[in-house]
């Protein structure tokens, strides 16, 4: 009888080196490590100001941020390819004016918001082809898109305000069960986009690309057309982003968002996305921008200059590739 308790508490027990693997490497997993930050902050700060986690603030924090983690799922599968999109946040400014307008003028609210994702395939399939077919490299070609964007809108509109938005326009004010559409949109797409990444052959493409060109090119796989696809589905995020930023409030100014694109970008970074490429996911990106914009709302809720974000930025930023160049390092020595 004892042998037989001893037998079935050691089968209870026992834990196989791949389920002792994967329980680790789950819990020191970035997205773990980014999970644990957010609750941390929340304490912490709850603690020093109850006024931080109510729910009127948890709701603000996380609509008014929703927009950056949908444009950073696209953003996160640009760097894991290898690539890098700096014009990101002129092309969000520029989309959010093109609906604007469009729901000023009288277009169907249906056309305001299917338009901006339209015109950011399109944006970014030029940029695409010119990084994949004629090899410009995507740091200066974005750099490129990012001024003739910023300056185009600037020209055109004066940083004019866009007020008569028609009634019905204002997507992200929705509220269905109480919780805001942008909400919706960042969990949904997060999900799925996670889910395509790990399980459908693009979805691995992409992290073949991003890790070795050369290799995927040997084994089958287009680069050229497959960094295309890849900035085509990037602007559909960003024409997304776009629509809820500019439904966010009743009007929308004709400008840029000051450092959007450096925000997306350090959400896809410090979310485990190697600037290098080959490695990351988007649950790392969707979780970092959430950190971020909790770090923001709670250096206001304890008095701390909200110009210190930046510097809290970059520092993120450094810290995370100067980790993954030493993970990459150790895995080149073993």
């Amino acid at each position: 009888m004892n042998r037989l308790m001893s037998s079935i508490q050691s089968l209870t027990t026992t834990r196989t080196p791949i389920e002792v693997s994967g329980i680790r490497k789950l819990f020191f997993s970035q997205e773990m490590v980014l999970f644990l930050c957010i609750i941390f902050l929340l304490v912490f700060v709850g603690l020093i100001n109850p006024r931080f986690v109510s729910n009127r603030n948890l709701i603000s924090l996380f609509l008014g941020n929703a927009y950056i983690a949908v444009a950073a799922i696209g953003m996160s599968m640009v760097i894991i390819s290898g690539n890098i999109d700096i014009s990101v946040g002129s092309l969000i400014g520029v989309l959010a004016t093109v609906s604007g307008i469009l729901a000023e003028s009288g277009y169907p609210i249906i056309i305001s918001w299917i338009a901006p994702l339209l015109l950011g395939i399109l944006v970014n399939g030029v940029m695409g082809v010119l990084v994949a077919y004629l090899r410009i490299p995507s740091i200066v070609v974005s750099l490129g898109f990012m001024s003739i964007l910023k300056g185009g809108l600037i020209i055109f509109t004066g940083g004019a305000w866009i007020s008569n938005l028609p009634e019905g326009y204002a997507l992200s004010q929705l509220k269905p069960f109480a919780i805001p559409m942008p909400i919706y949109f960042m969990v949904i797409l997060t999900i799925l986009a996670a889910l395509w990444m790990k399980v459908s052959p693009f979805g691995r493409t992409i992290y073949a690309v991003g890790g070795n060109s050369e290799a995927a090119r040997l084994s089958g796989i287009d680069p050229k057309s497959t960094v295309l696809r890849i900035f085509l589905i990037h602007g559909f995020f960003v024409g997304i982003a776009s629509v809820l930023f500019s439904t966010q409030l009743s009007v929308i100014q004709s400008t840029v968002p000051s450092y959007l694109e450096l925000t997306i970008i350090t959400a896809s970074v410090v979310g485990g996305v190697s600037i290098l490429g080959g490695t990351g996911t988007v649950v790392g990106s969707t979780l970092a921008a959430v950190l971020i914009a909790t770090i923001s709302s709670s250096m206001i809720f304890i008095n701390i200059s909200p110009f210190w974000l930046r510097s809290a930025q970059g520092v993120l930023i450094l810290a995370t590739v100067l980790a993954d160049l030493y993970r990459r390092r150790r895995q080149f020595r073993n």
